[in-house]
């Protein structure tokens, strides 16, 4: 059985699948540089690219949490 495909409570907190989460990042990441590099706001391209790089590399990480987490296989 497969993970769920929405959010869904675990106990006291909200579990979301990492795979939405880390396209959320990279699409958010995207987006900002979209903005920056259009000319219509008054976003700094420097800064912009940077704080997007921050959130593709925090995509990352997670990526590799996870993998690490399901690589170990089932805990005793």
């Amino acid at each position: 059985m497969g993970q769920p495909d929405t959010a869904a409570g675990v106990g006291d907190s909200l579990a979301i699948p990492a795979g939405q989460v880390t396209a959320l990042l990279r699409d958010l990441s995207g987006q900002w540089l979209h903005w920056a590099e259009s000319g219509d706001s008054d976003l700094d391209a420097a800064t912009t690219a940077a704080l997007a790089g921050v959130l593709r590399e925090l995509a990352d990480r997670i990526d590799v949490e996870c993998i690490g987490f399901v690589s170990s296989g089932p805990r005793t």
